[in-house]
């Protein structure tokens, strides 16, 4: 059927077809989203068959597994997103209505300060009810969350050693990756560990203690490890999934991983950064669909990213 043919007598789209249409990506399946919203399979079956034909191309890829979007859906997906969205702010403004419950989505490599920005506008928000979403996650993780729309912004570092393989991920993916700022290298370790009490410190001053990093799964390349120096071999070396295990083993263990040296302290009061002398930067950027423009809440929750790294006295790129 010709997208021609497929409009012809089409009396338009529907808020309700926009709003289910929104869901079942969500939730990745048509019975899932359903369920979600209290309508019987079928009718919700019914109407994204009927989406499709209004809009004339195919939406949606149907499986066994559930539903992915196809390139045309990726991008219906970001318009409805925005037309909803404008919707929800008109009500609220002129009727009283409250919020929308599911306002953002986000993924992120194991920054505090992507933590504490989360926190803040969360504590903004003023919604009554609200469905927020934040992953702290394996690299690969974050850019498939974000081309499968799973998350709206993902944040991670890129820098000259990995920079073209994340680059070409990206662009293959539909995603762009906007700087935010430039880190210099810092180890965090215990506040009681010796070199704590170290202005600087260098590679020779690790030497023997145990290297703590993020495990990457079935992806466990050196250009998607979430710290420099990924080709540098140690002695000790030990893999975790989560912040608070490797806080912990820094702790217990005395060992150390490599960040940005951004650290809260009201989330992390034990943990310490001290720079790290070495020839590297790390460019920590946020990335999003090429074709899809952010919503207001995304925009608010990298405002308020920009203010907490501002706080640390870090220039922003962006």
């Amino acid at each position: 059927m010709s997208r021609g043919s497929a409009s012809q007598g089409s009396s338009g789209l529907t808020l309700q077809q926009l709003r289910y249409f929104i869901e079942v990506a969500a939730e990745g399946s048509i019975s899932g989203a359903a369920d979600v919203l209290y309508v019987a399979q079928p009718t919700m079956s019914a109407a994204m068959k009927d989406l499709e034909a209004r809009v004339g191309r195919a939406l949606l890829v149907r499986s066994a597994r559930g539903v992915t979007l196809t390139v045309d859906g990726t991008e219906f997906l970001g318009y409805a997103r925005q037309v909803v969205e404008q919707v929800a702010l008109l009500e609220q403004r002129y009727l009283g209505r409250p919020p929308a419950r599911r306002l953002l989505g986000v993924s992120a490599q194991h920054y505090s300060f992507a933590v504490d920005a989360f926190v803040r506008m969360v504590n903004a928000s003023p919604a009554a009810e609200y469905e927020f979403s934040l992953r702290e996650t394996r690299t690969w993780d974050i850019i498939e969350d974000v081309r499968t729309l799973r998350s709206e912004i993902g944040i991670l570092y890129r820098n000259d050693f990995n920079r073209k393989v994340i680059d070409r991920l990206l662009r293959d993916s539909g995603l762009t990756f906007h700087p935010l700022f430039l880190a210099e290298p810092h180890i965090f370790i215990s506040r009681s560990n010796p070199l704590a009490a170290h202005e600087l410190v260098t590679l020779d001053d690790l030497e023997g203690l145990p290297r703590l990093t993020f495990d990457q799964g079935a992806n466990n390349s050196f250009y998607f490890a979430e710290e420099i120096l990924s080709t540098m071999s140690s002695p000790r070396e030990i893999r975790v999934s989560d912040r608070a295990t490797i806080f912990n083993l820094m702790i217990g263990l005395g060992g150390y991983t490599i960040s940005t040296g951004i650290i809260s302290d009201e989330l992390d009061p034990e943990i310490v950064a001290i720079p790290l002398k070495v020839d590297e930067r790390i460019e920590i950027g946020w990335i999003d669909h090429t074709a899809i423009p952010l919503t207001e809440q995304a925009q608010r929750y990298l405002d308020e990213v920009r203010v907490v790294v501002a706080e640390f006295g870090v220039t922003l790129l962006g």
